[in-house]
Parts: structure tokens; sequence; C-alpha cells
């Protein structure tokens, strides 16, 4: 049975509700009557016996009437609907994440150059760890194999702009000028009768004095409290009197262990620690003239106060104990004999980390940095002795990468990292020096892999500016792990240190290598053959010009 819902009556077969007056009165109108226009009409399928299979009422309903029985009749295929459309949305966002990792999405990708920032006052208010926000380069669709063509095109651009130009040395007028405070500390001439370079400082202070009370490294390091704590106690016993005055005996090292990282320089440390005529600083790796004397702790936490050279030198002060009581002993002070200990230091930044020049020196050489931290250990130290220990620097920047990458370690993420360094290196070239881009803290701060560390004759040749060739010593880590005792003699020799006996060589020959691959690392495996590959070309021709000025083609790396 159907029912006109206007009436609410019964009506015969056949839509006889048609002539209802009560749905079409004397004055029904065709055009203005909703329901012969259509408008508001539900169909209704019912399978009642007494009607027509799928046989269709037309209702005329309300609009609230007219929702609720649309949901009522509709809502397991709404339900469908959405749940498809959620599903289709899903797939497709898992698609696109999943091709832009890979290299997979059919949209090409091209390279897109970062703009290069050479304003330094860009960067006055800005931490050091926000200087990536100024390279924005485009994200790549790395395919690995099929990337080579195109990061090739990039590592001919490199290479045809690389030119070994030698810089200007500042003269010491100009350095005195930057640090005065420096040259106020540090004398000009040594203790004659000490191989090591030591000078006697007046000491003002009274027994209740803490003479550390300030010292930068004490105070934003728990670790080194306690090498402080100690010489706090044994402080006051090795002050030397004389009329009536008290002198503390200052030293700076003999020799550096310069770099560079993850070559093998914490190995080289441990041995030389073992040597009985060698000390070294109280911190393995101070950081002072590359970072700490520029107020850098941290390079993401920016800048914090400088730390002062009285900070540095108090760091020597447990070896300057030692070196104070042999010129205190009897043989030297009667039989004209001197002090043979020698102080080292291995901060592993020194030969390469220039960064924080732009900050503090006159920028007016084309982004190159007008002075460098060799200038400043020449001015004081012109006899200082350099030793620097290098590496394939493919597998350097290979084992930086590991260690220092905190997580989604992979042989893929290293290849996304490595073009996308070479991009930024490419556009910094094309409209700057070499030595600029080297030495500019921005985009070095930028690239997610060190890529500027492995570039070792740039930095070796702005050390023989200053340095003579026959004070410095060049080692490579294949060598020393191949040959230990060779290299370890060639360290000997070249700090002049006496001999051994044979227990004495072999403890510090046989002890097992520091510092060597984390086991979490090596499961990673080694790097794709197409990075490796690219990497190659890169350091290739720095690699040649080095082997060059070494006259040894052993750092050619060709067989590594």
């Amino acid at each position: 049975m159907r029912y006109c819902i206007n009436c609410c009556i019964h009506l015969l077969p056949n839509d006889l509700h048609r002539q209802c007056f009560r749905c079409r009165g004397p004055d029904h109108n065709n055009q203005k009557c909703p329901v012969c226009r259509g408008e508001n009409k539900i169909p209704l399928y019912t399978d009642r016996k007494q009607m027509k299979w799928l046989a269709v009422l037309e209702v005329r309903t309300d609009h609230c009437e007219s929702w609720n029985g649309f949901f009522c009749l509709r809502k397991g295929k709404l339900c469908s609907l959405m749940f498809g459309l959620i599903i289709m949305t899903l797939v497709m966002v898992s698609y696109m994440l999943t091709g832009a990792k890979h290299g997979l999405l059919l949209i090409p990708s091209p390279f897109h150059y970062g703009a290069f920032a050479s304003n330094p006052s860009l960067m006055d208010n800005e931490s050091l760890s926000d200087m990536k926000d100024y390279y924005q380069p485009s994200k790549m669709n790395i395919s690995y194999v099929k990337d080579y063509p195109s990061i090739k095109l990039i590592i001919d651009t490199i290479t045809s702009k690389i030119e070994f130009i030698t810089r200007q040395r500042p003269d010491l007028e100009e350095l005195r000028k930057q640090e005065p405070h420096m040259f106020s500390v540090i004398p000009n001439k040594f203790l004659p009768n000490s191989k090591n370079p030591c000078w006697y400082e007046e000491y003002r202070g009274n027994t209740t004095t803490d003479p550390y009370a300030t010292n930068s490294y004490a105070l934003y390091s728990k670790r080194f409290r306690i090498i402080f704590d100690y010489l706090r106690k044994v402080f006051w016993n090795h002050l030397y009197h004389y009329k009536d005055k008290h002198y503390r005996l200052r030293c700076l090292p003999h020799f550096y262990i310069i770099g560079q990282p993850k070559c093998g320089t914490t190995d080289l440390y441990d041995r030389l620690r073992l040597h009985p005529d060698v000390r070294f600083s109280a911190i393995k790796e101070p950081h002072w003239w590359t970072r700490k004397r520029f107020g850098i702790i941290r390079l993401r936490d920016g800048f914090h106060d400088r730390y002062p050279v009285e900070d540095y030198l108090d760091l020597f002060d447990l070896a300057a104990h030692q070196i104070q009581s042999v010129l205190q002993s009897d043989a030297v002070k009667e039989r004209g004999k001197r002090n043979n200990i020698i102080i080292g230091e291995a901060s592993a930044s020194t030969m390469w980390d220039n960064n924080a020049w732009i900050f503090f020196y006159d920028n007016s050489t084309e982004g190159e940095p007008p002075f460098l931290i060799q200038d400043f250990i020449h001015a004081f130290q012109p006899n200082a002795k350099l030793i620097i220990m290098l590496r394939d620097p493919v597998e350097r920047l290979y084992s930086d990468y590991l260690y220092f990458a905190s997580a989604n370690k992979s042989a893929e993420d290293f290849h996304e990292k490595v073009a996308e360094s070479l991009q930024l290196f490419e556009g910094c070239v094309l409209d700057f020096s070499l030595r600029a881009c080297v030495y500019n803290n921005t985009l070095n701060n930028a690239m997610p892999v060190r890529l500027q560390v492995g570039l070792y004759v740039v930095y070796l040749l702005d050390w023989l500016t200053v340095f003579n060739k026959d004070q410095i010593l060049v080692l490579r880590l294949e060598d020393h792990a191949s040959n230990m005792r060779y290299t370890m003699h060639m360290v000997f020799q070249f700090l002049d240190l006496g001999p051994l006996s044979e227990k004495q060589e072999a403890l510090i020959t046989k002890s097992p290598a520091s510092n060597t691959r984390r086991p979490e690392d090596r499961s990673l495996g080694p790097m794709l053959p197409t990075t490796k590959a690219i990497l190659r070309d890169f350091y290739r021709p720095f690699n040649t010009k080095l082997a060059q000025v070494l006259f040894d083609d052993a750092f050619l790396w060709k067989r590594t």
C-alpha cells in the first residue's frame, strides 16, 4: 500500500492521489507546486508483495526528513566509499614518500643549486647551528647508479675551478693588533735549559687564592674538574720562590698533532703518551686555537665567553710541574744539563678548522680569512713541530659520517648526503676562490658531510706558508696500521726523542689500536660502489697535488 504524505490517507492504485484536491486544489499551479516540479522527492524502493518489484514512490518530505531517509538508506554505501577513499589516499602518500626517497617517482627532479651567502652581516645575529638555513638545495631523488652522470658534471665543474694560489702571510704587527692580550702573556723567548718552550711568570695570589677559579675548562666541563681539583692541591708546592716573590712555570707544547679527524690521531696520541719523555695537555683535545679562544664550546650552541690564553696554559701545569722538578734538580743546576721532557697537544681540528674567523676578523679579502691559526702559533713558536696523520679521504669521510651521524645511518643515506654536499660546494666555487670555500663557516655547517676536511693539500699548503717543510711530519694511517713500529720510529726521530728499551718499545708498539670503528657501525657495511666512485673523482685532483708536494705517490691512494 502506498501513502500520500500530504493527505495522510490511503490511496488507490494508479496514483489516484493526483486527483485528490487536498494535494491538487482548485488553485493548483504546476509551475509552483514542488511536487509537480519534482523538488524534494526521494525515490523509495520496496519489495512488498502487493507492489511490483522495484516500484517507485515519490515522497515529498521536509528537509530534515529527506536527510534522515538518505542516511538511513545510503549508510552502507557511504561507509564503503569513505573507506575506499582513505585507503587510496594512504596508498598515494606511501607511494610519494617512498618514491622521493629511492628515486622512483616518474616526475623528473633536476638539481637546483642553493644560494651562497657571502655577506657576513647576514649572520651576525644567528647562532652557528642556524647557518644551514642559508643553503636551501632542493631535495634530490637519488637513483644511485643512474645518478652518477649528473653528479659527475658537478665534480667536473668543481675541478675546473681548482686553483692552488699561495696566500699572503700577514706581518707580526697585524697579528699583535688582533690578539694584544695573547702577546702580552706569552714571551718571545723561553728558558734556554729546557727543550720544551717554558718561562717563569710571577704569581700575585696568596695561599687562599684559587688559581683555577675562573678557568673556563673547569667551569664548563664536569669531567675536567677532578684534574683541576688535583692541581689546586699541589699548586702551592710547585711555586718557585725568589726575592720574596712567587713564580709559576708556564709552558706551551713543543709539538702539535694537528690533524686530521678520523685518521688515527687518537691512536698516535695514546702511543706517544707511553714514551717516558713525552707529556700531553691535561685534556687530549683542548681545541683552543680553533674554537675555545673564540668562545665556541659546541658549534650548535653558538658563542660563549672567549677562553683567555691563561686557561689554555693551565692545561699544561701537570707537565710543567714535572719539568720544573727536572730544572731544579742538581743535574741541571750543576752539570749544565737541560730538561728533555717535551709536551704535546693533539687537537685534530688545528690543521683545518678556521671557521670562526669571519666573526672576529675584518672580511676584506673576498671571503678568504686574513689570519689563520698557524699565523699565531708561528708568531709565538717559530720552531714548533707539527705531526699530521692522513688517510684515504674517501674512507675518512665515510668513517666521519658513521661516527657523527646520530640516526638513520646507512650507505644509501650517506650517498644522498654526499650528493647534497657536492651541490653546495659547487655552488660556492662558482663564485668564490677555493680557499674561501674551504674556510667558509656557513658552507661547512650547511654540508651534511664534511667534504672539506679531506682536502688535505689546501690546508698543508697554507701551513707551509709559515712553517718550513722539515718542521712538518706527514704520515699515512694505512702505513701506521700495517707497520706501526716503523711509523713510531719516524715520530721518535722527528721529535728527537731518546732511545727506548725493548720493553718500552714493545709496550708502545704492541698496544691495541685506539678509537676503532664501533661494532654497530661495522654492521652497516661499506659505502655504495657508486658513492666511492663519485668521491674518488672529487678528491683525485687534490690527492694528485698532495703527492706532488710531498714527493710521494702513496698519497694518491690508488690501492685503497
